[in-house]
């Protein structure tokens, strides 16, 4: 899943350097006049953290290989398809590429990647669940290495959340999205709401928490066509959410246009009891919250698909023009193995896909939720709209202002099947003829 960004000045600079250190020393990396080869690995990690953990772990690769030199260039989450892009075409990519998942389906069938099946070590392809792999395959290739995800949490007030005597879910025994809806109308007092949902972009939360009751919403045919189809279970979590801001009043009708960042303040002010979140916002949360206050991690409300949900990884690829491709590939096992991706994960404060890695002791404590996130691991699924060609524009174009207007309660659920299906496939039709 994609980070939250850098303000767009730092990012224009960020990129104008990411480009100029492409070109220098991408394009395929290549051997010098000293017989070195060198790789360029382009970063997305932004957080200090995150960072820091990545260049260090370039100064230990380098350090133990002298004959194969990898030089870090960071990159930027605002722009990164459009840079990529453009360095794909100029012959300038990167030979190591971080992106995200459901960024790499353009690039797969434009053939600017590797495909990675010669390249993957059997440590790797064991070590990474079936399901993770799922999100990086486009047609009979495999274009990157998923290797941190995301799933969505709630994080609570956990004061107000005591203080009411509702039943504290845990991974094992969560919360039914009917309870949950009881929950926050237990939870709403006088000035405090029992939820936030900040849906400034609805798309991927309303798709990603609806697979937890059946939802899939994107179906592929025995012919490889994908057409949509709005069924029950795809009703199911934005049904929830418009009646707790329509009919109940116990969700904050203005958070619908906030990104979850414009959400925290009022989270810390006691306005809103819970808030849903990825999982790396509890890095914003430890560290901005008031002195004193208290807050838990909690699973997100399950279906009948228990707590499954849509998770679109972080993934490292190889372009397909860089004449060093095995020894990409060996930075990249390098990176990858457990103890390292461990410290990405808690770099990023996210979730690793390793399972040797998921269960590191670091990852299984109580201090900011991690124990809470990692139980959920098992649990993630492959975004419904990974792979789907032109998912882009359906989403611009017909899902996210139709889902505006529905969570605001402006129109009914047979018009938001309306739109999301009849235009939906009118769309999706266009780039599978």
């Amino acid at each position: 899943m994609r980070r939250r960004g850098i303000p767009a000045f730092a990012a224009a600079v960020t990129t104008a350097l990411a480009l100029l250190l492409a070109g220098c020393t991408a394009g395929g990396g290549g051997g010098a006049q000293d017989g070195v080869i060198r790789l360029s690995f382009q970063s997305l990690a932004w957080q200090k953290e995150s960072v820091d953990a990545n260049k260090q772990l370039v100064r230990e690769w380098n350090a133990a290989h002298p004959d194969i030199q990898v030089d870090y260039v960071q990159g930027s989450w605002d722009n990164v398809h459009d840079q990529l892009l453009t360095s794909f075409e100029g012959g300038e990519a990167p030979d190591i590429i971080h992106d995200a998942s459901d960024d790499l389906a353009d690039f797969a069938y434009g053939g600017y990647l590797a495909d990675l099946r010669p390249l993957l070590p059997d440590r790797l392809t064991e070590d990474i669940p079936r399901a993770s792999w799922e999100t990086t395959t486009f047609g009979d290739g495999v274009y990157g290495v998923p290797f941190l995800q995301e799933p969505k949490v709630l994080i609570a007030n956990t004061k107000i959340l005591k203080s009411s005597g509702v039943r504290i879910p845990t991974p094992e025994k969560p919360w039914s999205w009917p309870e949950f809806r009881q929950v926050t109308e237990k939870l709403t007092k006088r000035g405090t709401y029992g939820v936030a949902w900040p849906l400034k972009e609805p798309v991927s939360v309303t798709l990603n928490l609806g697979l937890s009751s059946g939802g899939q919403l994107f179906h592929r045919g025995a012919d490889g066509k994908v057409t949509i189809r709005f069924g029950e279970g795809d009703q199911v979590m934005p049904g929830t959410v418009r009646d707790q801001v329509n009919s109940d009043g116990s969700a904050a009708r203005q958070a619908l246009g906030m990104g979850g960042s414009d959400a925290l303040p009022g989270f810390f002010g006691g306005k809103y009891a819970m808030v849903p979140l990825g999982f790396s916002y509890r890095q914003q949360v430890a560290e901005q919250a008031p002195e004193g206050f208290e807050w838990t991690v909690l699973p997100a409300p399950a279906g009948s698909g228990g707590l499954a949900q849509g998770v679109s990884p972080q993934t490292l690829s190889i372009s397909q023009d860089s004449p060093h491709k095995e020894e990409a590939m060996s930075f990249v096992d390098f990176l990858l193995r457990p103890a390292n991706m461990v410290r990405l994960a808690r770099g990023d404060w996210m979730l690793p896909t390793g399972t040797q890695a998921l269960e590191d002791p670091a990852l299984h404590t109580e201090e900011n939720g991690w124990e809470a996130g990692t139980a959920l691991a098992r649990a993630l699924r492959p975004a419904p709209a990974q792979s789907v060609r032109g998912y882009p524009e359906w989403k611009d174009k017909v899902a996210t202002p139709a889902l505006q207007e529905y969570y605001s309660g402006a129109i009914d659920t047979d018009e938001l099947k309306r739109r999301l299906v009849v235009d939906g496939n009118r769309v999706l039709a266009r780039y599978q003829r």
